[in-house]
Formats: structure tokens, sequence, C-alpha cells
């Protein structure tokens, strides 16, 4: 970053304060009237000492000590109030901030996640966010504060004498010079800082998600050295700040005695020729108290609002990520079915996730209304990729694909995904209750429903013998239950949305023979008459599939029913013999 003071940045971070622009203001209006009161109380000293006490008058004396009192009891007062408004501004505009930063992520597509590390995220929504929470409680409105105290204060100076006021300048190059080289260092610190503070949370998030492997292949040893030097480089760049700050306040403060020194030196001798007056002299010394003040607090204040700058930089970067599928679609609904058009239709559809190394090339089948469609192929065939850009996780760089005749380019995301249900070979459950996971927390599907589903899918056998059955606690990711166990669950979950097209991708992959036997009994009631896509590594699960389509390198090899390619003797044939011959 160059200079503090970025504008175009300032303003926009400033944008957030307009739904409190009335707090704001006030809060403002608050910082301005104690930078006022500041050079006040000096003031009042000075006549106190060349007033009433140079003429002996005790009762005047008492009268303004009590108004000095009441001042400071003031200024304490505009004190509180002015840190209590600006930390509630700062707390309600970063929960501003956090909910639009939350709210972008999830419209953004799975490509920006494939190349995103999700404790990258995590660090710009919450540790950045937080961050800003400095800026505006500490950052801006005090900056503003500190410099109107300056200016305050310097005119009171240059008033009240002009010559003790260029001694006391006589400093502020040192103290320039020194703030200078504090700032330079500070923010390179803090920049270091929010760097591993990123990196760190990335490396947890990955290591502690992928426990499992680094387990399974004795890597803790290695993983710990590899967070202990990241944690080495996170404490010292800490350790660097702390540096800064540890010299450059003793250093303000060697520079303030000096001031004080000069101003004794000059002013006692001023005051002894009788050119000055004891009570200047005295509220000299107090303004040069307060002035140095605010430079000290300037100093570090404006390492926050760099700081601010940096995490602002980082949390405005996501939000300007525009890899977005481009929702323009007018249809709410999937499109009624029709006699003769096929329920999906690809057209020479071909994707690549890098623009070079195509994952499928010119790919055109149908998939009639009401029938059930397999596709089967070897890893990295491209059958996954044919339900994402189906569901529109991804964009299709050729052709076209339809559902009912519609191009799912007019149909809006939200309409086409419930319309669609997809149950994953990769099960994800969220922290919550079984019935939570089930209707994700949808208020239209009831208890009653979502049981219902349960036990179409045979979930229900595992589920009442748990304790709270429905109401059971699964823990993160579903750590508490087997794969098997996971999967009916999603099984449930979809069945619950009622989606007219279905799509199951390796679904029963992960699961035992046992709980396999009780999803294809529920499979085949909810196929019954449902158009339905198959992706599948057992072929034992899609011999009875109306059509069965294999993909070999991107492309589609053959197509038929179980018996037509058995007998053609092609990959599906091939394919079948490594399942159940063995040869």
């Amino acid at each position: 970053m160059g200079n503090v003071f970025e504008w175009p940045l300032i303003r926009r971070m400033l944008s957030y304060t307009r739904p409190y622009r009335g707090w704001f203001i006030l809060s403002v209006v608050l910082t301005i009237a104690g930078a006022a009161l500041t050079p006040v109380k000096p003031m009042l000293v000075e006549y106190v000492l060349d007033g009433p006490v140079a003429d002996g008058d005790k009762q005047q004396v008492l009268v303004m000590i009590l108004i000095i009192l009441s001042l400071l009891l003031f200024s304490a007062l505009l004190e509180f109030l002015t840190t209590l408004l600006t930390n509630w501004l700062g707390q309600s505009i970063i929960r501003d901030i956090r909910i639009q930063v939350f709210a972008h992520i999830k419209s953004l597509r799975l490509a920006y996640f494939d190349k995103t590390p999700v404790g990258t995220l995590q660090t710009r929504t919450i540790s950045d966010v937080e961050t800003l929470n400095d800026v505006f409680s500490q950052g801006i409105v005090n900056i503003m504060g500190e410099m109107l105290q300056l200016v305050a204060i310097l005119g009171v100076m240059f008033w009240t004498s002009w010559k003790l006021t260029l001694v006391v300048l006589t400093t502020l190059p040192l103290l320039l010079g020194a703030t200078w080289i504090f700032k330079t260092k500070v923010k390179a610190a803090f920049q270091t800082v929010r760097k591993y503070v990123s990196l760190m949370n990335a490396f947890l998030q990955e290591h502690i998600t992928g426990m499992v492997v680094t387990q399974l292949f004795s890597r803790e040893k290695k993983e710990y050295e590899k967070f202990q030097d990241l944690n080495k480089a996170y404490t010292r760049a800490n350790l660097d700040s702390v540096l800064a700050y540890s010299v450059f306040f003793p250093v303000v403060e060697v520079i303030s005695a000096v001031g004080i020194a000069m101003l004794v030196w000059y002013g006692a001798g001023s005051v002894l020729a009788g050119e000055l007056t004891f009570g200047i002299l005295v509220s000299f010394i107090m303004y040069i108290n307060l002035f140095f003040r605010p430079i000290r607090m300037l100093a570090d204040q404006f390492n926050t609002l760099q700081m601010g700058m940096v995490s602002a930089e980082r949390i405005f970067k996501v939000l300007d990520t525009d890899e977005k599928i481009e929702d323009a679609g007018e249809l709410n609904t999937l499109p009624v079915p029709a006699a003769g058009i096929p329920a999906v239709e690809f057209s020479k559809v071909s994707f690549s996730y890098n623009d070079s190394n195509w994952v499928l090339q010119d790919v055109s089948f149908e998939v009639p209304h009401g029938k059930k469609v397999a596709i089967v192929g070897a890893t990295g065939a491209g059958k996954s990729t044919i339900i994402s850009l189906l569901t529109r996780f991804y964009e299709l760089n050729r052709g076209s694909i339809r559902l009912h005749g519609t191009d799912i380019a007019t149909i809006r995301t939200s309409a086409l995904r419930t319309g669609i249900g997809t149950v994953l070979q990769d099960v994800f459950l969220f922290s919550g209750t079984i019935l939570d996971n089930i209707t994700l927390n949808n208020p239209s599907i009831s208890r009653e429903i979502a049981i219902e589903a349960a036990k179409h899918v045979g979930a229900d056998s595992f589920i009442s013998n748990l304790p709270g059955q429905y109401d059971y606690n699964v823990m993160e990711r579903g750590a508490t239950l087997s794969s098997g166990q996971r999967q009916l669950i999603a099984f449930a979950r979809v069945l619950v949305y009622d989606p007219e097209i279905l799509v199951l991708d390796e679904a029963t992959s992960n699961i035992d023979s046992e709980s396999e036997e009780l999803i294809q009994i529920a499979i085949e009631k909810v196929l019954s008459g449902r158009t339905s896509i198959i992706i599948a590594h057992r072929l034992s699960t899609i011999q009875k599939a109306d059509q069965i389509i294999v993909l070999s390198k991107g492309k589609i090899s053959e197509q038929g029913t179980h018996n037509e390619l058995i007998q053609s003797g092609g990959l599906y044939h091939k394919l079948y013999q490594l399942q159940f011959v063995g040869v």
C-alpha cells in the first residue's frame, strides 16, 4: 500500500456508515466538542494562577476549582459517550460487512472455490472484517479528533505566546521523523501479520479436515513442524510490531521531556524578566503534554487505519470477485413436460476447467421424460462434470443443455436446482440434528414429511435407535455416523423436496451391501415414473436402466441397454467383466 490516505478505499469504507448516518454525525460532533474542550483546561489554570491566586482571592480560587472539576467531569462524559458510540458503530458496520461478504461468497461459482483455500475465505470473513472494527471505532473518528485537538492546542498556544510555541516546536522535526520511521516499520510488520494469519487459517482448516490422512500416513510430526514454522513467522511479525511500539513511545516521551526542559529554561528566564506570567508558563507545560499526546495517538491510529486498509483491500477483493453464474433466467419453475420432447437434452456440449484440457467434447444425449438413464465410465471420464453442468455449478463452453426443450440458462438457478434433486457420493452433513439435516431448516417441510422420507429410504431403522432419534446431533460433517448412514440421510434429504428430476452421483459407492440393498429398494419406489440420471461405478446398480451411456475421455463411446452393450463387446462389456468376472 502507498499513502495511508487512499481516498477511494476510505470513501468505500465510509459508504457502510450510510445506514447509521445520524449516529456517525453525532459521534463526529461529540469528537469535535471533546477536541474543543481540550485546551480550555490549561487556559483556566492560567487564569487561576494569574488571577485569583495572584490576588489572594480564596473564594474565587474555590469557584474556579469547582468549574475545572465540572469541566473534567463533562470531558469524561463526552469521552465515555464517544467511545461507546464509535464502538457500537464499529460493531454494527462490521456485522453488515460480514453478512455481505458471506452472502457474496455463497453466490460464487464452484470454480472459485476450486482455487481459493477455505481458510483464506475464513480469514476474510472473520479476522479481516474484525480488523475493520478498529478502523470505525478507533481509527477514522479518533484521527479526526486528535487532529482537531492539535489544531486547537496550537492555535491557543500561538495566541497565548508565539515565542514559547516556537520553542516547543523546535522538537517537532525529531518527533515527525520518529513517527515516520515507526509508521513504516509497523506497517510492514502488520502486513506480514495479516499474511501469516491467513496462511495459518488455511493450514489449520486443511489439516484438521484431512486429519485422517495425516494420521494414516504418520505425518503428524512433519505437519507439526510445518505449523511450527508458520507460527514462528507469525510470532516474529508480531514481535516486530511490539518492538516498534516499545521503541517509539519512550522516544516520544524523551522528546516531550526535552521540549519541557527547553520550555522551562526559556520560560523561567522570561518570567524572571517580567515578559511572561507564571500562569502562562504552567499552562504551556500542560499544553506540551496535550500536544504530544495526540501525536503519539495519531501514530498508533494511523497504523490502525493502515491495518484496516490492508484488510479492506482483501475484503473488497472478495466482494469484487465476479465469478458468478449469470442468473438472467426469467422462469421461476421448471418447464412443463411436453409429449415428444425429452426431459433432459445435451446438445454438442463441451467443457474445460482451464480452457486447455477438455473434460467433455461434443457430448450429446437425451433423457426421455420419466425414464432412467445411467452414465458409466472410468475415473476422469467426465461423468460428474455432466451433473455439475446440468445444475449450472459450472458454465459450459460450447453447446446447450435443455430441460423439456427450454435452455437451462433461461431458468433461474434456484428453480433449476430445486427441481433437480442430487445425491452426491461425498455426503456433507451440517452440525445439528438429523431432522435439521434432512429439512435443511426449511420451515415448509414438516417433521412428519421428513420422517416419512426417512422411512422410504430405510433410514428410520437406524435413526430410531439413536439417542434422541431425529433430534440426535450428528456433529460436524456427520462424524458420529457411518458413511452408509450419512448416505441414507442424504437420500431422505433429497426426497423431502420431491424433485421432478433425480440425479444420483455415485450415490451407492461408499456404503455397505446391507445399506445398498435398503437403498435399492427405496430407489425403485422413488424413481418410478420420475426422470432420473444415475452416475454409477457399481454396474449392478444400473442394469435395469432404460439407457446406459458409456463415457471415455470426455466423449460418448457407446450407449444402449445393458443387454445391448454386453452383446456389443465394447468398453461397457470390459467394465462389466472387470467387476463381475475378474478377467
